[in-house]
């Protein structure tokens, strides 16, 4: 099958062309046709199936096909709700790329930045806005976004919008929508809430799933090493040391702090790793993205909600520092590698604290994550081990060897060889004259 088959127009053939895209993935076979039709959509697919084309193109179509003049109206007429900051970047990179040749005008929002320029760019007019719920509420409350006109709305990720805890944000956001409208949905797996959530806003919806949920994806070579938590950092780098098939990791930690202290950590041993996390800056987030995009760094050490938004096609291993206490977590995290057709390699570090999130996991995915031999690894992050203690000694003599020697300089007076405690002179109480 080919796109020309699903009945897109001539202009998104030729931009789809240019992304050098020639055959739909499941989820654009299935989904497209619906969303043509103007169907409302429940759409179940991991990440990297190709699910922004698959409703990005479509929506293109049918805004070309409404008769509706590029930002000649200024009302919204697409509305796409999004969990993280690079989520909804990338999506607006998507309807850039797919409308190339149709001239619609979209913009993309969030917070943790100033809202001027996203002002501006709404208050020129648009034809499709990509949010996050957050900074899209502020700008509904000034009265600076309407809603009140939407005739597509698209939530995805909506199972991690739901473990965000946006769950109350998203129905304030719908709350604002017309009822008259196209509802798409789609998540990569189905907890009972976001099932809940998705019977509450979808009419008579078609449901397409191109994998089983939560499933892992097949490509994916998975395997588990076995140690204790105070080895897991020396283990990591004494990994990316000996392992030359490591071309581009996403290594991912449960907490913020652990993401910078690896990222740290993978640096002074040489290797080159960026954090990137929800207290990073806006520029700093990008920047460390542009890098690992372009081959600047090897290693990019992330939190779960980061990382949902990131979209490289050419990672080669996904590393659980940590394992995720959320079975499906899991399946979200490696599925970052094993894109577009290629193959990927998941490896996990796991504690002992951690062995019954491992049970839970092989539960879910319904298989054993086979053992890896760590016996040479675990050597080797001793070694490392033994040489990091040994050179902050070497480096702490000379500071020390500086310290007391200023202290001598500077005429500070020096304790008694002596271990006898010297006396103290009587204090003089001062007595009115």
């Amino acid at each position: 099958m080919t796109f020309a088959n699903l009945q897109l127009i001539e202009p998104l053939q030729r931009a789809v062309a240019t992304e050098g895209y020639t055959t739909p993935t499941p989820i654009q076979q299935q989904a497209i046709p619906h969303v043509l039709d103007g169907r409302d959509l429940l759409g179940l697919a991991q990440t990297g199936t190709g699910k922004t084309a698959a409703f990005a193109l479509p929506i293109l179509q049918r805004l070309a096909a409404s008769g509706r003049r590029p930002h000649g109206d200024r009302a919204i007429a697409v509305l796409v709700l999004t969990p993280t900051r690079e989520l909804a970047a990338q999506i607006g990179d998507g309807f850039g790329a797919y409308g190339r040749h149709l001239g619609y005008k979209h913009a993309v929002i969030f917070g943790g930045v100033g809202q001027n320029a996203q002002e501006r760019a709404i208050r020129g007019g648009l034809d499709i806005l990509v949010a996050t719920p957050g900074r899209l509420l502020d700008l509904v409350q000034q009265r600076i976004v309407h809603l009140s006109k939407i005739e597509i709305f698209v939530l995805d990720e909506a199972d991690r919008m739901l473990d965000m805890g946006f769950i109350h944000d998203v129905r304030r956001v719908i709350s604002h929508l017309p009822r008259d409208r196209q509802t798409l949905f789609f998540s990569a797996t189905m907890p009972p809430e976001a099932k809940k959530l998705a019977d509450a806003i979808l009419r008579n919806p078609a449901t397409v799933a191109v994998a089983p949920v939560s499933s892992t994806a097949e490509r994916v070579e998975q395997g588990v090493l076995f140690v204790e938590k105070n080895d897991k950092r020396p283990v990591l780098a004494a990994l990316l040391e000996t392992d030359t098939s490591i071309t581009r990791a996403l290594v991912f930690t449960q907490m913020k702090h652990t993401a910078n202290r690896v990222a740290e950590y993978l640096q002074k041993r040489g290797i080159e790793a960026d954090a990137i996390h929800g207290n990073k800056s806006q520029n700093a987030r990008e920047r460390a993205l542009a890098r690992f995009k372009a081959g600047q760094s090897r290693v990019l050490v992330a939190t779960d909600i980061a990382a949902r938004g990131i979209d490289i096609d050419e990672v080669s291993h996904v590393i659980n520092y940590e394992l995720p206490n959320v079975p499906e977590t899991y399946v979200h995290r490696i599925g970052r590698t094993a894109r577009a057709g290629k193959s990927g390699i998941a490896i996990s570090l796991c504690g002992a604290e951690e062995r019954q999130y491992l049970r839970d996991i092989e539960r879910l995915i319904r298989q054993r994550v086979p053992a890896m031999d760590a016996t040479a690894l675990i050597e080797k992050a001793r070694t490392l081990h033994a040489t990091d203690a040994k050179t902050i000694h070497q480096q702490a003599q000379p500071r020390a060897s500086q310290a007391r020697q200023a202290a001598g300089e500077s005429g500070a007076p020096r304790r008694a060889s002596s271990g006898t405690p010297q006396p103290r002179g009587r204090r003089r109480r001062w007595r009115r004259p």
